[in-house]
C-alpha cells in the first residue's frame, strides 16, 4: 500500500476551491492508498527542475501537482493550482533534503537564480548587511545551502529578506528570519532547527529503510502530514481550515507530546503563536495516556471566562471526534467550577456579586462610617491585590504581608485601619449571603486543600495570564502534585484584567519546563509589526519571577498595512466605518470573518445599528443578539481568544482609550495607575492582534495617546 503525505499548501489551496472542485480533488486523490498504478494518470514534464514532479489533471481548468519518486511507494500532494499556474510551477521548483533538519524543502530554482543574478550585478551597498555578525559555517550548520550564501550576505534590511519569503525554501526562510529577528545561533539551532531534526524513535522504525521520500517526509511535520488512509485523507479535506488539527510547527509538537514533564509545564508566546493550540494536543495527548481504568473527566482543560471554555470546547470537539476519548476531558473555566465545588458543599445555589459599582458602593460606604480617608478604589484593590492575593485571614498576617506593587506605603496603625474595613466589608457580604467569584474560588482552595484524593489527574490552562492568585490556589488544589500535572499557556503581554501572580509563590515550579512560541501563524507581518509598536518594547514579568519581551516575535505571512482613519466626530466614524465593512462583504468576505472591537458596549450598539439599516446581519456579543453569522461586534474584553479575516477597533479617542474609569487615580497610587495603563495597553494590542488579514482602526476627535508615533 502506498504511503501518502500531503503538504501544507495542498490544504489551504483546496479550502479555496469550489466544491464540485473539491470533490473531484478527493475522488481522485483517494485512490493514491490503494495502489500507484491504479487508474492515476501522473504526467511528466519536459525539462523539468526536478523530474519526480508530476502533475495529474483534475477538472478541465485545475491540476494537482505530486512528487512521486521513480522508486518506491511513497507520494507527496504538493499542489492544486489552475492548469498553466500548475505547469509553471511544476517546472521552477525541485525537490529537496535540508542539510541541517533532513526534511524535505521545496525550491522555486528558477527565481533563486535570477535573485542570486541580480545581486551579483548590483553594485556594491554601503549600508551594513543583516548577517554581518554570523559565519558562513553557522548558516551552513542551521540548513542554509552553499548556493544560498551569496544571496543571504548581500541582504541589507529584513524588507528585502521578506521579499524572497516566497521563493526561498522554508525552513532556511525560518532561520534566516529568526537570525534577523534578534536570536542568536543557538536559539535559532534550539527552536527552528533542532526541533524538526529530533524526530521521534517510532517515526524512524515505521519508515521503510528503502524509501527515502517517506523518511524526509516524517521529518517534515508542520509543513507534510502522513496520512493513515482514505478515511483521515477525507477527514483533512472535509475541514481544510481547521489545519491546526493536522499540522503542528515542531516546535509546537515537541511541547505538546512531550511524552511526560516531570511537574508543572508551561508554553508562553505572543498572539496567534498557536498557545491555545498547544493546550487542546496536549490535553489530547494526557487523554491518550490514561490507564483503560480512568473515569471520564480525568483531565481538566480550564480558562479565564465561560466564552473562552466554549471555544476550548468547540476546539476539542474538532481535535478528537471519538466521543469516548473527548469525554475523559472536562472544560469548564475556573469560577464556573469553583461555584460548583461550594455550591455541592453547602448543598444549594450561590448568590454571586458580580456588579463592580455595587462592589465600590460597599467599600465607599465602610470608608465613611469608618472615618477613613481611602477611596472605594484603593480599598478594592488591597482586598483584592494583597488580602485575598496571599489569602491573609488575620490582622497579624495582614501586618506582616508583603506589599509588592502596591505603590502607597501603609504605616502599621494604616494598615490596621485597612484591615477593619476588610473585616467590615466581608462581614457584610457574609450576612447578606452574597459572595464575590474570588471569595468562591478561595472557598472551594480551602475544601480541596485537606482532601488525599483529588478531583483531577492533570489540569491544562488557557490564558492563565489573567488568572488571580486565589483562582491559581484552587488549580494547584485540583490535582497532586507529580508529573503532568499542570500545564499552563499563557501570555502576559495579552494581560488585561491586571492579576499579577509569582507561579513559584504558589506551589507551581516550571523552571525547566517552560518554553516560548515566537512564530504567529494568524496576523500578516506588516499588522503584527505595526500592533507590536504599539508595545513600545514594554518588557513584562513572566509570572516566574523573570520577564518576556517580544525578541524574536514574528509572522509568516505578509499583507497589507493597517488602515487607520480620523473623523470629525462619532457620526462620521460610524458612517466611514459602515461604508467600509460593506465594501469588504461586497469584495467576497463572510460577514462572520469580520469583527469590531469597542473599548465600550454603547458604541458597539451604534454601530450595530448603522450596520443593520445598511441590510448587513450582526451579533453583538454580551446581548440577545449573540446567535447568527453575522458581523461580530464586541468589546475588546470580549474580543479575548477570537480571530476574524478583517478587524475594525474603532472608538479609539481620548479618555475612552485608555478609559478613564479603568485607572487608577495617579494621586491615589502611582504604581497601580502603571499597571492600569498598561492593561488597557494591552487591550488594545489584543483586540488589533484579532485580525488575520486586515486590520483598521479609526477615532474621532483627539486619538488616544496609545496612537502617538
Amino acid at each position: 500500500m502506498a504511503t501518502l503525505g500531503i503538504h501544507k499548501d495542498f490544504l489551504l489551496e483546496f479550502a479555496k476551491l469550489e466544491k464540485p472542485v473539491q470533490k473531484r480533488v478527493h475522488e481522485i486523490f483517494g485512490k493514491f492508498r490503494e495502489h500507484r498504478h491504479a487508474g492515476l494518470h501522473l504526467e511528466k514534464l519536459e525539462n523539468p527542475r526536478d523530474s519526480r514532479i508530476r502533475t495529474i489533471r483534475v477538472s478541465k481548468f485545475m491540476r494537482g501537482v505530486v512528487l512521486a519518486p521513480d522508486s518506491g511507494d511513497s507520494f507527496l500532494l504538493l499542489k492544486v493550482m489552475a492548469h498553466d499556474d500548475a505547469i509553471a510551477w511544476a517546472l521552477s521548483h525541485r525537490a529537496t533534503v535540508n542539510s541541517a533538519t533532513q526534511g524535505i524543502e521545496l525550491r522555486n530554482d528558477i527565481a533563486l537564480e535570477q535573485a542570486t543574478a541580480d545581486v551579483h550585478d548590483a553594485p556594491a551597498a554601503t549600508e551594513s548587511r543583516l548577517f554581518t555578525d554570523v559565519a558562513d559555517k553557522e548558516l551552513t550548520r542551521l540548513g542554509i545551502d552553499p548556493d544560498l550564501l551569496p544571496l543571504v550576505r548581500n541582504l541589507s534590511t529584513e524588507a528585502q529578506l521578506d521579499a524572497l519569503r516566497k521563493i526561498l525554501p522554508e525552513q532556511q526562510y525560518d532561520v534566516l528570519a529568526g537570525l534577523a529577528a534578534g536570536l542568536t545561533p543557538e536559539d535559532v539551532w534550539r527552536e527552528s532547527v533542532a526541533v524538526h531534526a529530533e524526530r521521534t524513535a517510532a517515526e524512524v522504525r515505521q519508515t521503510p529503510a528503502d524509501d527515502e521520500l517517506t523518511a524526509a517526509m516524517a521529518r517534515s511535520q508542520g509543513r507534510i502530514a502522513l496520512l493513515s488512509g482514505p478515511e483521515e485523507l477525507l477527514d483533512v479535506l472535509s475541514r481544510p481550515f481547521d489545519a491546526w488539527r493536522v499540522f503542528l510547527h515542531p516546535s509546537q509538537r515537541r511541547i505538546a507530546y512531550h511524552p511526560s514533564y516531570k511537574g508543572p509545564a508551561r508554553v508562553t508566546g505572543g498572539p496567534g503563536t498557536g498557545k491555545t493550540v498547544v493546550a487542546l494536543h496536549r490535553a489530547l495527548h494526557l487523554a491518550q495516556q490514561l490507564p483503560d481504568d480512568a473515569p471520564d473527566e480525568s483531565v481538566l482543560l480550564t480558562t479565564f471566562t465561560r466564552n473562552l471554555a466554549a471555544d476550548l470546547r468547540h476546539g476539542l470537539e474538532l481535535l478528537i471526534p471519538d466521543e469516548a476519548l473527548r469525554a475523559k476531558i472536562r472544560v469548564v473555566n475556573v469560577d464556573a467550577l469553583a461555584n460548583q465545588l461550594v455550591r455541592e458543599d453547602r448543598g444549594g445555589p450561590l448568590t454571586i456579586l458580580t456588579s463592580q459599582k455595587e462592589i465600590h458602593s460597599r467599600w465607599n460606604a465602610l470608608a465613611r462610617k469608618l472615618g477613613l480617608d481611602y477611596s472605594d478604589v484603593f480599598l478594592d484593590q488591597e482586598w483584592r491585590q494583597v488580602v485575598l492575593a496571599q489569602d491573609l485571614r488575620s490582622p497579624e498576617t495582614y501586618l506582616k504581608a508583603s506589599r509588592s506593587g502596591r505603590g502607597t506605603a501603609l504605616s502599621p496603625l494604616r494598615r490596621a485601619q485597612v484591615w477593619r474595613a476588610v473585616e467590615g466589608f466581608t462581614r457584610e457580604l457574609r450576612q447578606a449571603g452574597e459572595w464575590t467569584f474570588l471569595q468562591v474560588c478561595a472557598e472551594a482552595a480551602r475544601l480541596l486543600e485537606p482532601r488525599t484524593d483529588r478531583p483531577f489527574r492533570h489540569v491544562v490552562i488557557d490564558e492563565a495570564q489573567d488568572l488571580h492568585p486565589t483562582q491559581w490556589r484552587l488549580l494547584r488544589a485540583l490535582v497532586a502534585p507529580g508529573p503532568d500535572d499542570l500545564f499552563i499557556a499563557g501570555d502576559t503581554h495579552q494581560r488585561i484584567y491586571g492579576n499579577k501572580v509569582s507561579l513559584r509563590s504558589l506551589g507551581v515550579n516550571v523552571s525547566g519546563r517552560s518554553h516560548r512560541l515566537r512564530i504567529n501563524y494568524r496576523t500578516t507581518h506588516e499588522i503584527l509589526q505595526w500592533s507590536a509598536s504599539l508595545l513600545g518594547g514594554e518588557r513584562l514579568d513572566d509570572m516566574d519571577g523573570g520577564s518576556e519581551s517580544l525578541t524574536g516575535y514574528r509572522s509568516v505571512l505578509n499583507g497589507g498595512h493597517p488602515e487607520l482613519r480620523a473623523s470629525t466626530d462619532k457620526a462620521e466614524e460610524i458612517a466611514d466605518l459602515t461604508a467600509r465593512i460593506a465594501q469588504w462583504v461586497n469584495d467576497g468576505v463572510e460577514p462572520s470573518e469580520i469583527g469590531v472591537a469597542v473599548r465600550y458596549l454603547q458604541l458597539g450598539k451604534e454601530i450595530a445599528h448603522a450596520l443593520v439599516q445598511a441590510d448587513l446581519h450582526v451579533r453583538l456579543l454580551g446581548t440577545a443578539q449573540t446567535a447568527g453569522d453575522g458581523i461580530c461586534i464586541g468589546t475588546m474584553h470580549r474580543m479575548k481568544g477570537l480571530e476574524f479575516r478583517c478587524v475594525a477597533v474603532a472608538g479609539v479617542i481620548d479618555s475612552v482609550v485608555p478609559l478613564a474609569s479603568a485607572l487608577t487615580p495617579a494621586e491615589v497610587d502611582a504604581q497601580q495607575h502603571r499597571e492600569d495603563m498598561l492593561g488597557e495597553l494591552s487591550l488594545l494590542f489584543v483586540a488589533c492582534t484579532r485580525a488575520r488579514e486586515v486590520l483598521r482602526v479609526s477615532w474621532h476627535g483627539v486619538p488616544s495617546p496609545f496612537l502617538a508615533p
